[in-house]
């Protein structure tokens, strides 16, 4: 892994070479052997964790849950066979657009 890559795109690097790997040293495995719906299951627990320390947690706890929801979200696209590039692209392609103007070019499809 190069130096140059941030932080996540060396963190999803990791989670793509667990894959197969052994289930009883690695969660990552784990997960990946249990399958895309216990994957998503597992990012949406994440998902609710967050919002509830959102609400009612400090600042630390804030983040800590949003990393877990970022280390899953990532364990899910791998899954999925989604890069960090496809989804940067996407938010490219929606840059500059109103959130309205968005919702309603999703809605025609």
């Amino acid at each position: 892994m190069s130096e140059n890559r941030d932080l996540l795109e060396r963190l999803y690097e990791t989670i793509q070479s667990r894959k197969g790997g052994d289930v009883t040293v690695s969660h990552t495995a784990k997960l990946f052997a249990k399958g895309r719906a216990k994957i998503a299951q597992k990012m949406g627990e994440e998902a609710v964790e967050l919002a509830i320390a959102a609400v009612s947690e400090p600042h630390d706890a804030i983040v800590s849950e949003s990393a877990d929801l970022v280390f899953h979200l990532l364990v899910l696209w791998a899954e999925c066979g989604i890069t960090i590039d496809d989804v940067r692209a996407e938010l490219a392609r929606r840059e500059g657009r109103s959130g309205i103007e968005e919702k309603k070019a999703r809605q025609m499809t």
